[in-house]
């Protein structure tokens, strides 16, 4: 070989690489927007407002949205599957109403925690009943788990019940210092945990390859054999779960319960998930990139009040981002389609 076309050769090799790189990871594309989304908002706060990027500030974050952080890892598997569960917000309030209503009447927390849990996962099996068994939207069918979640809320009391269990309280008001001003709460560690367990479901397990394989083409997956029904009810048991869960945080955050918490959750839930990489469609996307997800709200949330403008720009950002993530997700799909 001439050292021409070894030189050809090596710049051939050098274009080639990226697309070969992003053709292989192709799945991964959004997430990585999402970091890079996310990098410039640190980035271009840092030089606008001088002084952000600060150990306590970003540990503010991850406290502040601890709760929201375990409805997207539920949210995400429901995703994956192609469903959706508009009902997170509203168990998340139910099962707080419940708990508070239960700790105030002199039950212990180890049960009471445990229970909020239960009902949550029983609210969320109920779902995946009218989605697979009856064969409604997902859309609907937890449509009416929020309306009843919801209601069950205002049965429970009307008025706000304040938490008083130390226990519960601990949760929140505990900082474990680690030095320079990080620190990081028990919620905190809780939502790292559940995202971390949340991983290792859909990268190891069959539970998870099945949810990706049901997302991607449930057709497919029924034809392989594979336990399409058990799949789907146990990933909104999963997200049902991660909300009675997001109870106990929410709880311990506010100090107290109220019927109306939670309106409006499932749909930043929703946000900070697709903001996150995961496909409506099913089939793609990770646990991972949700937590981007709902940095990247958190941030926003975060610059928002350092301006000191109206807090509806929040909303006005997120929907922005939202519909810029829809296009490049319709991208990925149509690009995909081309291959095929």
């Amino acid at each position: 070989m001439t050292s021409t076309q070894t030189v050809l050769t090596g710049e051939l090799r050098a274009v080639t690489r990226p697309h070969r790189f992003m053709a292989r990871h192709a799945s991964w594309i959004p997430v990585f927007a999402a970091v890079g989304i996310l990098v410039a908002m640190v980035v271009g706060a840092q030089l606008y407002f001088g002084k952000f990027l600060t150990p306590r500030l970003v540990s503010s974050i991850l406290l502040d949205n601890s709760y929201l952080l375990i409805l997207a890892v539920g949210m995400t598997f429901v995703i994956l599957t192609g469903g959706i569960d508009l009902s997170v917000g509203a168990v998340m309030s139910f099962t707080g109403m419940m708990g508070a209503s239960l700790l105030r009447q002199g039950l212990p927390s180890s049960v009471v925690a445990p229970t909020m849990l239960a009902t949550g996962a029983v609210i969320g099996l109920g779902v995946g009943v009218l989605v697979q068994y009856f064969d409604v939207q997902p859309f609907i069918a937890s449509l009416a788990g929020m309306f009843l979640a919801r209601g069950l809320g205002f049965v429970v009391s009307l008025n706000s019940i304040k938490v008083t269990d130390p226990p519960i309280l601990w949760l929140q008001g505990t900082r474990l210092q680690a030095g320079s001003g990080w620190y990081i709460t028990p919620t905190g560690i809780i939502a790292l945990l559940v995202v971390l367990v949340g991983a290792g479901l859909l990268a190891y397990t069959r539970f998870g390859r099945t949810v990706y394989a049901v997302g991607g083409n449930e057709q497919s997956a029924r034809l392989m054999g594979l336990p399409v029904a058990r799949t789907k009810l146990l990933a909104y048991v999963v997200s049902g779960t991660c909300a009675g869960l997001a109870g106990v945080i929410f709880t311990a955050y506010t100090g107290a319960a109220y019927p109306l918490n939670g309106i409006g959750t499932e749909l930043d839930t929703i946000a900070a998930v697709v903001i996150g990489g995961t496909l409506l469609t099913g089939g793609s996307g990770f646990v991972v990139g949700s937590m981007i997800g709902v940095f990247v709200y958190g941030m926003i949330k975060t610059i928002i009040n350092f301006l000191g403008v109206d807090q509806s720009w929040t909303r006005i950002t997120i929907g922005a981002l939202l519909l810029l993530f829809v296009v490049v997700q319709r991208l990925i799909v149509a690009r995909s389609a081309r291959r095929r």
